[in-house]
């Protein structure tokens, strides 16, 4: 499955069902642009992980919401609900065991 993007008009439709990585995130972020690619294979190499990424720099309400204090801040959502978060760069194996865990 390939990343989706979100904003505010279609976050919850987007992160409602099933395990969910939801990225907030920021072009001129260094460590977001080394975890892109990491997220990118968790998506696609894992079909039951949604991978939903949110620009916080279009969507600063969206980052308040959900007290987003550093990016990239990573969040796991299990049919809509956070159940874990963490902020910062995490290799593939790392992530995976993270979300699987959480």
């Amino acid at each position: 499955m390939a990343v989706v993007y979100a904003d505010s008009t279609n976050l919850d439709e987007k992160v409602k069902d099933g395990l969910v990585v939801l990225d907030f995130y920021a072009d001129w972020c260094g460590p977001c642009k080394m975890i892109g690619p990491v997220l990118e294979q968790v998506a696609t190499e894992n079909e039951d992980i949604k991978v939903v990424k949110v620009n916080v720099d279009e969507n600063i309400g969206l980052a308040q919401q959900y007290g987003v204090q550093g990016i990239p801040s990573l969040f796991v959502l299990k049919d809509g609900q956070v159940v874990s978060q963490k902020a910062g760069f995490m290799p593939k194996d790392a992530l995976v065991d993270w979300v699987r865990n959480a």
